[in-house]
């Protein structure tokens, strides 16, 4: 392959930096903000027929690379779901030039599958958590999961060498707002960094309301009345979550605030799914099938992402309190790993 292009630039000047590759959409969970169970079937997502093959998506992932990506965040669904995912890791952990391979995963199958992630290339792992109370954690997932294997699975990705890793936990108002310090405690002095997500109105069947949102300023007031709080600065431009540190030096935690302090002048980040198409925003109404040129090889799938990243003019966060924004449909946040 040619030398690596100049990262494209979209319409409002951000570059192509990161991309989100789903492996599959189905889920062994059913939260209600994602996947809720009285929407999409239990079978959702099993059939692999139209799935990308380990060979398109190690292909896909080379033309992301050629146009400057360094980052690739592997998801669903639930990723670990995906039959042999360790053979894929390796094959994307030899491409050169890429930097930062991560996995984010609700956790319930890591113990079984930890160590042959280190061992195959994985080196960093987000973890949704959005409750330590078994009742409220098995509610949130749909009844669907147990907190004890998600937190075996965070035991065994310790013992497996994984460090820092990242637990991100989505907010809803009378939901699981009583979580918020008992993760805040269990995680302080770990080394491990808790990200709060103000709950989005991702998709279209999860019944978001905004006055289900609880903002990330009320959560670190919360937090800060317990544990003093100080800001830090981003770790790179673009990074989606706000840092702060605790002032007694027992680690940081973040807060992501898509709904009431939009990022979208930043946003270098592409999603795609796991049948291979490509939504250059979570908000998204539709995406745009990649398989056609994907098949005529990376160069080909570079030119032709190139061109279309070069026409990106999203940036529904800051908009979506104008009428004709709010009311298009999403898609939905199974399809793209949130």
């Amino acid at each position: 392959m040619s030398a690596v292009m100049p990262s494209p630039r979209d319409a409002h000047g951000r570059p192509l930096h990161d991309l989100r590759l789903s492996v599959i959409d189905a889920c062994n969970f059913r939260c209600g903000y994602c996947m809720p169970a009285d929407r999409i079937p239990d079978g959702h997502g099993m059939d692999s027929n139209a799935r990308m093959s380990f060979d398109e998506i190690e292909t896909l992932a080379r033309a992301f690379v050629h146009l400057g990506v360094r980052k690739l965040r592997l998801t669903g669904g639930e990723p670990l779901l995906r039959k042999r995912l360790p053979e894929l890791v390796a094959r994307l952990a030899a491409i050169p030039q890429l930097e930062d391979l991560a996995l984010t995963t609700n956790g319930s199958l890591l113990a079984a599958q930890a160590r042959a992630l280190r061992d195959a290339g994985l080196r960093r792992i987000t973890i949704s958590l959005d409750a330590l109370d078994a009742d409220v954690f098995s509610a949130m997932s749909g009844g669907r999961g147990r907190i004890g294997d998600v937190l075996a699975g965070i035991e065994a990705a310790v013992a497996a060498g994984f460090e820092r890793i990242k637990f991100n936990t989505v907010v809803q108002r009378g939901v699981n707002e009583d979580q918020v310090l008992p993760l805040v405690e269990r995680f302080r002095g770990t080394g491990h960094v808790l990200r709060f997500i103000e709950y989005m109105d991702v998709g279209t069947c999860n019944g978001w309301r905004r006055e289900q949102t609880v903002s990330s300023a009320e959560l670190r007031d919360r937090i800060a009345a317990r544990w003093p709080l100080r800001a830090l600065g981003a770790g790179y431009r673009g990074e989606v979550a706000s840092r702060y540190a605790f002032e007694d030096g027992a680690g940081e935690i973040g807060f992501v605030s898509s709904v009431s302090e939009p990022f979208c002048g930043d946003c270098h980040r592409a999603r795609v799914s796991a049948d291979g198409r490509l939504y250059t925003c979570l908000f998204a109404d539709e995406g745009t099938d990649l398989r056609a040129v994907l098949a005529r090889g990376e160069d080909a799938l570079a030119d032709h992402v190139s061109g279309l990243w070069s026409r990106r003019a999203d940036r529904y966060s800051e908009l979506r309190g104008l009428p004709a924004v709010g009311q298009r449909k999403h898609v939905e946040m199974y399809l793209v790993g949130g």
